[in-house]
């Protein structure tokens, strides 16, 4: 790939993923950082037939549509199961710079914020500063979910041990395996356990199908925040502060610069495979696995379908066994503001959308992402269900899997600093790495200077 060609996918990518904290879910499933399109903004109103007279009227911000579907179901399912505290939900979509800017003025002059609003998580840091946070505490109402809640999920919108987001998924990072492709060299993916091994079956499908293993990716940190987490670094220190360098990454991006070496991985048009090249990639049989959150699963049941039946679902390959094998990658909390008119109210509703059983069924149902209340993970009438797509699609249960990694799914931080760490990494470092052949320790150094330089 031309380098001019390159650079602009990296700076396209960093674009959406600045606003992603480390992710870039996707428009067409409805992941997290789709943005509503254009500069229009949409009003609903929701609950208006199952709610009476005596209903309170509630205000709610999304920049996503799809999440007004799952609460138009969760508003009518509420005020059928509490009569005395029915509620009329107004709902405004809005595009992502917009809502986030607005939001963000409104709650720090406490004047013109709506009751409830998401969040996403790359901007979640920003309502989370100072000493005085503009939005209420929901410890109370998620406390009956709590034991049952990946905590991970919380941690990310938690602040001096206050959760002040409901999070919307698990987003936890598996890996997709095209067993057709590891079938003709000869290799089970159930065998694949670390690093090495994923290392020796890459250089048997090269040798035997001309296939790649998977992808070196440059316009994404996935795999970064992959390899760090299971070493148990972070890209930043406790004080939120870069830490690119580490020894760690340095390992990690060692390793994956060997696999280039050994044509068990490559770079991939687009930078990585959540792009419409990479996924064109993925189509024409180009590699033959995909380290991605579980919400890439609607990637291939909305742009793959030709590749139905062939890809299975496995935890990550680790350096040693015993490290955890997930991370969970994206995200939205939806939260409820200082100037809500019914702020314990407003609190309950959202606990009950986002982390009721009913809300995570639904959630499952209408968006299609990992539920983060575990308890809803051995309900084998919804995770096993025959006619659920993605049980359908891939040759093994996503449940399954995540029963199999509950206890080891880990995150990243997202903090101010995050969106110029990706902006350094992606448009410059990874690129060097794996397209230039520059020294992994030498490249990360001047990573490291140069973010430090750009926050000063």
């Amino acid at each position: 790939m031309r380098k001019f060609t390159r650079t602009f996918l990296a700076v396209t990518m960093v674009s959406v993923m600045a606003m992603g904290g480390l992710t870039a879910c996707g428009k067409k499933s409805g992941g997290d950082s789709a943005p509503a399109s254009g500069k229009e903004q949409k009003q609903t109103q929701l609950g208006a037939e199952t709610a009476g007279a005596n209903a309170t009227e509630l205000s709610y911000w999304t920049f996503v549509d799809l999440h007004g579907k799952h609460f138009s179901t969760m508003v009518d399912s509420w005020n059928k199961a509490n009569p005395n505290k029915q509620i009329k939900l107004n709902v405004t979509v809005m595009p992502y710079d917009d809502m986030h800017n607005k939001l963000l003025i409104a709650v720090q002059t406490g004047q013109g914020a709506p009751d409830i609003s998401d969040v996403e998580l790359g901007r979640f840091p920003n309502f989370l500063e100072g000493e005085n946070v503009p939005l209420e505490s929901l410890d109370d109402v998620i406390a009956p979910f709590k034991s049952t809640v990946v905590p991970a999920r919380l941690e990310i919108y938690s602040k001096n041990g206050h959760v002040y987001g409901a999070p919307t998924h698990v987003g936890a990072t598996v890996a997709f395996y095209n067993t057709e492709i590891l079938e003709k060299a000869g290799v089970d993916y159930k065998t694949i356990k670390t690093w090495d091994d994923y290392k020796k079956a890459g250089i048997k499908v090269y040798e035997k199908t001309g296939k790649y293993m998977g992808t070196a990716d440059t316009s994404a940190l996935w795999q970064l925040s992959i390899l760090a987490t299971e070493q148990g670094a972070d890209l930043t220190d406790a004080d939120g502060k870069p830490k690119v360098n580490s020894p760690e990454l340095i390992k990690g991006l060692e390793m994956l610069k060997d696999l280039q070496k050994n044509n068990v991985i490559a770079t991939i048009p687009g930078g990585q495979p959540d792009t419409e090249e990479g996924k064109g990639e993925f189509n024409k049989g180009n590699y033959a696995s995909a380290f991605m959150p579980l919400w890439y699963m609607s990637r291939f049941t909305n742009e793959m379908k030709d590749l139905k039946g062939k890809f299975a679902i496995a935890p990550l390959p680790v350096f040693k066994e015993g490290q955890p094998r997930s991370l969970g990658l994206g995200g939205t909390g939806t939260v409820v503001t200082k100037t809500a008119k019914n702020v314990q109210l407003a609190k309950e509703f959202v606990a009950y959308a986002k982390l009721s059983p009913e809300g995570e069924v639904n959630i499952w149902k209408t968006l299609g992402f990992d539920p983060v209340n575990t308890a809803i993970w051995t309900d084998k009438s919804i995770t096993h269900d025959p006619n659920n797509e993605f049980v359908q699609y891939f040759k093994t249960n996503p449940f399954d899997v995540l029963n199999e990694i509950k206890g080891e799914i880990k995150f990243i931080k997202s903090v101010k600093a995050s969106p110029t760490i990706n902006n350094v990494l992606c448009t410059t470092t990874l690129n060097a790495i794996f397209e230039d052949d520059k020294d992994v320790k030498e490249a990360l150094d001047e990573a490291q200077k140069t973010i430090e330089q750009e926050l000063k």
